[in-house]
C-alpha cells in the first residue's frame, strides 16, 4: 500500500511540475535563440538548463497563468551582480534566430547594449501580436526595419538605435497606435519621415537624429498632442520648419540641428512651450522674429551657423528666462542690447556676425 501512495505522489509532483513549466515547444525556441548567439565573458546562458525555462532561465519571465515565455531581458550593460563580478560590461555576437518568433506569446524582446549582435530584424518579429517593447539598442544589427512593422498594434516602444539599419521608415509603422517611444537615432535610414506620421497620437518621444533622413518635416508631426520630444538632428531635412510645431501643446525639446533647412523662423516657435530649441548649422535667413516675451522660457536656444540678419530682438530681455543661446556664425548687426539674459552670456555667443558691438564684445 505504501508502494502504491508513493507512486502516486510522484505522478501527482510530475504532472504539478509539468503544469508549472513552460512547454517543450517555447523551451526548444529559446534554446535555438541562444544557439545563434555567443556570449563569452558573463555566462549568462549557463543557466539555461534543465526542462523548465520559467525559473532561474537568465533573463526570461513567464506569464503566470499560461506559463508561455513572455519577457526576454538581455542586457549588454546593467547593475546586475553577474556584471559587477565581472568588472565589465557585455560583449556578443551571433543573429537574432527567426526562432524567438514561436514564442508567440512574447510581450518584450530587450536584447540591448551587447555591442556586437549582427545580422538582421527577423521580418517574423512582426506577427508576435502580444508585443510591446522591442528594444535592441547598441548592436551591429543591419538591413532594414520590417515593412510590416504596423502590425504590432500593441507596440509601445520601439528603440533600434545605435545599430547600421538601412533604408526607409516603413509607411506601415504609422499604424503603431500604442506606440509611446521611437528611437532610430545613430543608424543609416534615408528617404523621408512618413507623410502621415501624425497618425502616432500617443507618442512622446521621437528620436530620429544620426541618420540620411530627407525631405521636410510633415506639417502632421503637430497633430501629435503628447508629442514632448521631437529630435530630427543630424540628418539631410529640407525645406521650411511648419509654424504649426509652436502650436503643439507639450511639446518641449525640438532638436533641428544640422540639417538643410530653409526659410525664416516660425514666431511661434519662440512665444511656445518648447525650452529647448536648438536650429544651428541649417540654412534659415531672414530677421529673428522680436516676439520674445513672458511666455518664452529657454534652458537652450542655439540659432548659430544660420544666415540670420538684422539685429537682435530686444524682445529677449522679456523672456521669463534664457539660460544658453548661441547667436554665432551669422550675420547680425548692430548693438547687443543690455541687461537680462545679455549680461551672463560669453562673448562666444556672439561671435563671427558682422558688426555686432557692445559688451561681452568690443564697444560700439
Amino acid at each position: 500500500m505504501k508502494e502504491v501512495f508513493s507512486i502516486i505522489l510522484v505522478l501527482l509532483f510530475t504532472v504539478i511540475s509539468t503544469v508549472n513549466s513552460c512547454p517543450p515547444s517555447d523551451r526548444a525556441a529559446l534554446l535555438a535563440f541562444k544557439a545563434a548567439l555567443h556570449e563569452p565573458y558573463l555566462g549568462i546562458f549557463k543557466s539555461w538548463t534543465g526542462t523548465d525555462c520559467c525559473h532561474n532561465w537568465y533573463g526570461i519571465s513567464c506569464d503566470p497563468e499560461s506559463q508561455r515565455v513572455a519577457d526576454i531581458n538581455l542586457r549588454g550593460e546593467s547593475e546586475d551582480p553577474i556584471f559587477e563580478r565581472a568588472q565589465r560590461t557585455g560583449f556578443m555576437t551571433g543573429v537574432i534566430s527567426p526562432e524567438i518568433c514561436k514564442l508567440t506569446r512574447l510581450s518584450s524582446i530587450t536584447l540591448a547594449d551587447w555591442k556586437g549582435i549582427t545580422g538582421e530584424i527577423p521580418k517574423c518579429i512582426a506577427t508576435l501580436p502580444f508585443l510591446r517593447i522591442l528594444d535592441l539598442i547598441g548592436n551591429k544589427i543591419s538591413g532594414e526595419i520590417p515593412s510590416d512593422i504596423g502590425r504590432l498594434q500593441r507596440l509601445t516602444v520601439l528603440n533600434v538605435a545605435d545599430n547600421q539599419i538601412s533604408g526607409r521608415i516603413p509607411p506601415s509603422l504609422t499604424n503603431l497606435s500604442s506606440l509611446m517611444h521611437l528611437d532610430l537615432r545613430n543608424n543609416k535610414i534615408s528617404g523621408p519621415i512618413p507623410r502621415r506620421f501624425g497618425r502616432l497620437k500617443m507618442l512622446s518621444r521621437a528620436l530620429l537624429s544620426g541618420n540620411q533622413i530627407s525631405g521636410p518635416i510633415p506639417v502632421s508631426v503637430s497633430q501629435i498632442y503628447r508629442l514632448a520630444d521631437l529630435d530630427v538632428s543630424m540628418n539631410k531635412i529640407s525645406g521650411v520648419i511648419p509654424p504649426s510645431l509652436g502650436k503643439m501643446a507639450v511639446l518641449a525639446t525640438l532638436n533641428l540641428d544640422c540639417n538643410k533647412i530653409t526659410g525664416t523662423i516660425p514666431t511661434t516657435l519662440l512665444i511656445s512651450a518648447i525650452g529647448n530649441l536648438n536650429l544651428s548649422r541649417n540654412a534659415l535667413e531672414g530677421k529673428i522674429p522680436d516676439v520674445f516675451g513672458p511666455r518664452s522660457y529657454f534652458t537652450v536656444i542655439d540659432l548659430s551657423h544660420n544666415k540670420f540678419t538684422g539685429p537682435i530682438p530686444r524682445s529677449l530681455s522679456a523672456a521669463s528666462y534664457i539660460g544658453h543661446l548661441d547667436l554665432s556664425y551669422n550675420h547680425l548687426c548692430g548693438r547687443i542690447p543690455a541687461g537680462a539674459p545679455f549680461d551672463h552670456l560669453e562673448a562666444s555667443s556672439f561671435l563671427y556676425n558682422d558688426c555686432l558691438c557692445g559688451k561681452p564684445l568690443k564697444a560700439c
